[in-house]
């Protein structure tokens, strides 16, 4: 699982795959900046030479099979730009809306669909109350452990 360290979905796929003892990596802007300041050196990304966030999007989706799409309200800034990003590599993506109440079986299946053995996972920065990052951990966590209590 790759993913690009920014608060918000970001860290929670971070999180959620760590905990479930998945393999963990990806590109962070130089200087392991993120919003809330450097990143933790808990969490094992690489930092690319720019420090501007669109090169740590374009290498996370280079380097992965398919991506991973969390959104919460209309796809925006960093998320839509992954969008467009994914559509120059032609790989293939999967837009999940957290506040639809998503199945994570559905995802399950288009990952084993897809063969991925290499995902990204992207979404929206976090907010002040940390609403997408509580969302998105959960989600990816019964995705991850396989179960649906959201524990894992």
């Amino acid at each position: 699982m790759v993913s690009g360290g920014q608060t918000g979905v970001d860290r929670a796929a971070l999180d959620a795959a760590m905990g479930a003892g998945l393999p963990v990596s990806g590109w962070c802007p130089r200087g392991r900046r993120a919003e809330d300041g450097p990143l933790s050196p808990v969490y094992p990304l690489t930092e690319t030479p720019s420090r501007d966030y669109r090169q740590r999007t374009r290498w996370n989706v280079r380097d992965s099979d398919a991506t991973l799409i969390l959104s919460w309200g209309r796809l925006s800034g960093g998320t839509l730009l992954t969008v467009r990003i994914l559509a120059d590599y032609g790989r293939p993506h999967r837009v999940v809306p957290l506040d639809a109440d998503p199945d994570p079986e559905a995802v399950r299946v288009w990952l084993r669909e897809q063969r991925v053995v290499t995902l990204n996972v992207a979404g929206p920065r976090g907010d002040g109350a940390g609403e997408i990052y509580a969302a998105a951990l959960a989600f990816l966590r019964r995705i991850f452990t396989g179960t649906e209590g959201g524990s894992g």
